[in-house]
């Protein structure tokens, strides 16, 4: 029979059989334990939304008391800010300990499920003989697992916090920036709901940046990822042919070894380089969208149109609706992490399906 010859699998066929391990979790005994831990976490995202909402509320509030100088006003809401920060903190410690939880038992799950599969019918003897990215299966099931699991719990929450958060708080621009008249050498435009208009472009233009700068990212944490797993089997290889050795073959093992430690290097330099590009747009809209919402509720106090409280509520608003836009920015690091550490997850998947693909086919013939 000739011999098949091998296709790398691309990366849509590493996520798919990735997950379709990875799911198991929600599936057979431990089901209920999964299910109960999504719930209360999707439970903790609303309520800790509704929490923001109130708050968002109590700030305009607040300020409208200050700029009334109603001192019994303000005293009022002062007290009013008690429940809303016990409710806030509980609501976190509730959301930090149903996360981690959460993280935890997949991992134990996912890792369990990767040794049995590793280690049952001899597969971590014929595992070096199949082909594919399938060095160093220990770290992909220690590490890489761990990594594989604990990102998608605070990725997929804080996409659907992002999601939820930017349609409420929407609502609160919408009702606070109605009209923005520009009467500029004698040309007057206006520009309805213009908080909304003025949030969306803005976020589209930094998340288009963060796209942009950001596109070799998922590479770079792939090319890194690889760069380690070779350091490590270099090492192994080195302490296993070294044992028992005379002490002058160590200089010919640091000549192994310095090729591969160059090219881990080079690789965590180009990571570094990623980070600061992604850093300064990330730190430039942490300064700057703070100032463009009060620059652009100014003209609407200015003219009375708009309280104090209001400017502050809208400003409050503008900063969580673009915080909530940047969710791609703000994850574009961890989102490739996780994309490297489930496709080096998958090919060990991928590689001990190989095995039992050729047992079964030396069987049928």
């Amino acid at each position: 029979m000739a011999r098949q010859i091998y296709l790398a699998p691309n990366e849509k066929r590493l996520l798919n059989r990735f997950w379709q391990s990875a799911s198991g979790f929600w599936k057979g005994p431990s089901a209920w334990r999964a299910w109960l831990l999504t719930v209360l976490l999707l439970v903790t995202v609303i309520v800790q939304l509704a929490v923001a909402y109130w708050l968002n509320y109590w700030n305009r509030d607040f300020f409208n008391a200050i700029e009334r100088k109603d001192t019994i006003a303000i005293w009022n809401q002062a007290q009013m800010f008690i429940p809303l920060l016990v409710s806030s903190v509980a609501v976190a410690i509730v959301s930090i300990g149903g996360r981690m939880t959460m993280q935890r038992n997949w991992r134990e799950w996912l890792t369990r499920h990767l040794l049995d599969y590793w280690l049952t019918n001899n597969h971590s003897r014929r595992l070096r003989f199949m082909e594919g990215e399938i060095q160093t299966p220990e770290y992909r099931i220690a590490e890489d697992a761990r990594v594989a699991t604990e990102a998608p719990v605070d990725l997929v929450l804080g996409l659907l916090s992002s999601l939820l958060t930017a349609a409420t708080f929407i609502g609160v621009l919408w009702s606070i920036g109605d009209v923005l008249v520009l009467d500029q050498l004698g040309i007057t435009i206006s520009v309805p709901r213009y908080l909304v208009v003025a949030v969306v472009l803005y976020s589209i233009l930094f998340t288009s940046l963060t796209v942009f700068i950001g596109r070799r990212f998922t590479q770079v944490i792939e090319g890194k990822n690889k760069a380690e797993a070779e350091f490590r089997s270099v090492g192994a290889h080195l302490r296993e042919t070294s044992e028992g050795s005379l002490p002058e073959s160590q200089s010919d093992g640091r000549h192994k070894v310095a090729p591969a430690l160059d090219h881990l290097i080079a690789w965590w330099r180009e990571v570094c380089w990623q980070f600061v590009r992604l850093g300064v747009i990330s730190y430039t809209t942490l300064i700057l969208t703070p100032i463009i919402a009060l620059l652009l509720c100014a003209p609407k106090y200015l003219d009375g149109s708009m309280s104090l409280g209001e400017v502050v509520q809208a400003a409050a608003a503008f900063v969580i609706v673009q915080g909530s836009f940047n969710w791609i920015q703000d994850n574009f690091g961890r989102l490739a992490d996780w994309i490297s550490s489930a496709n080096r997850v998958a090919s060990l998947l991928l590689g001990l399906d190989q095995i039992d693909d050729r047992t079964d086919v030396r069987a049928d013939t």
